[in-house]
């Protein structure tokens, strides 16, 4: 059974600026022993306000890289581009010096861009921190359970970036593959209510083919709040 570290948090308030810290004091770390960092994070709503205190953390941003977990493919002017979302929110402020890797390639598909950026993301590897959240289906990044692709996408010779199509979602989403995500420095992972807490800890007893965050939990810290 994987170590796992649970901390658990009053609200979701003080998960987002404790959180922040703590991501902030990892890439300080890595910076004092390395040129540059290199840092991965969720999209969607949950890691938000964990970047509006982020962004204002002093540190030197110019050698930071960032990139998503995931993205669907869609452009960034797309409302549901984590890209646009991540610039919004993390990359402001001090945090604006920072440099930005995108999946998404304009006017491509995903299987003739993936190579190219699965080459980019290569040159940034290991990640020095990653930020992920899950489902309440056990899905993390979008490494859904039963999805086309994910062995591909698990096996320990997956590359960078990976193709998924989840029949819920109207398009592809693209997403860092699990031992991409597993291999990073410092794994983090943020979850709210008690419905999640519960798939986790059902997560650790099941196969990666049914709980994909199963693949990723070794050494990682979760952060929950109600």
């Amino acid at each position: 059974m994987q170590s796992m570290n649970i901390i658990e948090y009053a609200d979701r308030t003080v998960l987002a600026i404790e959180v922040a810290k703590t991501l902030a004091q990892a890439l300080s770390a890595h910076l004092t022993q390395n040129g540059s960092a290199t840092l991965a994070v969720a999209g969607g709503t949950s890691p938000a306000p964990i970047f509006d205190s982020l962004s204002g953390a002093d540190l030197d941003w110019a050698r930071v890289h960032v990139m998503a977990t995931d993205e669907r493919w869609v452009p960034d002017t797309s409302e549901r581009s984590n890209a646009t979302m991540i610039r919004n929110r993390l990359i402001t402020g001090l945090a604006s010096q920072a440099q930005f890797l995108p999946f998404y390639v304009d006017g491509e598909a995903p299987d003739s861009a993936l190579p190219k950026v699965s080459a980019r993301i290569a040159t940034q590897l290991p990640l020095s921190v990653v930020l992920l959240g899950m489902g309440e289906d056990m899905h993390t990044a979008s490494l859904f359970p039963g999805v086309d692709g994910l062995t591909a996408a698990l096996a320990a010779d997956a590359p960078a970036l990976v193709e998924m199509r989840p029949a819920s979602q109207p398009e592809a989403r693209v997403s860092l593959s699990a031992p991409v995500l597993n291999s990073a420095l410092s794994k983090h992972l943020i979850i709210y209510g008690d419905a999640k807490k519960d798939a986790l800890h059902r997560a650790r007893s099941l196969p990666p083919q049914d709980a994909p965050i199963q693949s990723v939990l070794s050494d990682m810290t979760v952060h929950w709040a109600p």
